[in-house]
C-alpha cells in the first residue's frame, strides 16, 4: 500500500481513468461490431462518420494506437463501400 497522500491520490486517479478508458474502448468496439454487421448501405453510411469519430477520440486519448485506428477506419470504409 502507498505511504504518501500523493501516491494514494494517484492510485485513485489511475483507477478512475482505467474504468473510463475501458468504457470508451468497449463502446467503440460495440459500435464497430454493429457497423460490420450492418447490411443496409444507407444505414452504414450514416453510422460510418460517427464510428470514425469515436475511433479518432480513442487515439486522441491514447487508448489505441494511431496506426490501429487507421487500419480500423480503412477496413470499415472498405466494408461500407462494398455493400
Amino acid at each position: 500500500m502507498a505511504n504518501y497522500k500523493s501516491a494514494i491520490k494517484r492510485i485513485r486517479q489511475a483507477q478512475t481513468r482505467r474504468l473510463r478508458n475501458r468504457y470508451y474502448d468497449k463502446s467503440a468496439r460495440t459500435a464497430i461490431k454493429q457497423l460490420r454487421e450492418e447490411t443496409d448501405k444507407d444505414a452504414a453510411l450514416e453510422k460510418l462518420p460517427k464510428v470514425s469519430s469515436m475511433i479518432d477520440r480513442l487515439v486522441k486519448k491514447n487508448i489505441i494506437h494511431k496506426n490501429k485506428a487507421g487500419n480500423l477506419k480503412s477496413k470499415l470504409t472498405k466494408h461500407v463501400n462494398d455493400l
